[in-house]
């Protein structure tokens, strides 16, 4: 039984996009460990860091290689709407990590560790991406739609 079109395509985007995903993610927790663990910053800035630095790789990775098939719009545009659907996304994950670092801090009786403070992190961005990919879909990196055709 073989997939219909659509889902071959979307399975695809899927695949591609994790995959740019997860490599962010990987630069995202190193530099998220090396701020926390290494300079000893506080979880929430080295959340907001290592969001900013793993974009980067994002951008040019999803821009690239995940939705190359895309109409692309003015680059200042794209780029805009891409930071700011980023902005958010990296507001929502410094949010989750804050609450979640509360709440494992409560759960615990005591300040949380690097093992939580990490798990929390991982949710977070388990989320994030969630929402990520579903604002680059349908807003950043969009299927315009055909202008419609009017009869002379």
């Amino acid at each position: 039984m073989s997939l219909p079109p659509r889902v071959k395509r979307a399975a695809a985007l899927s695949a591609r996009f994790l995959t740019v995903g997860g490599i962010s993610t990987l630069i995202e927790v190193v530099t998220f460990n090396v701020l926390l663990l290494g300079f000893g910053w506080d979880p929430v800035a080295a959340k907001l860091v290592a969001s900013l630095v793993a974009l980067v790789n994002a951008y040019f990775g999803n821009r690239q290689w995940t939705f190359r098939n895309r109409a692309r719009r003015r680059r200042t545009v794209e780029i805009a709407l891409f930071v700011g659907v980023n902005a958010f996304c990296t507001a929502l994950g410094a949010a989750l990590v804050w609450a979640g670092v509360e709440a494992a801090s409560a759960l615990l009786g005591r300040e949380a560790g690097p093992l939580a403070v990490n798990v929390v992190n991982l949710a977070s961005i388990v989320v994030v991406v969630l929402v990520r990919f579903a604002f680059y879909h349908w807003v950043v990196f969009r299927v315009r739609t055909a202008a419609p055709q009017t009869r002379s």
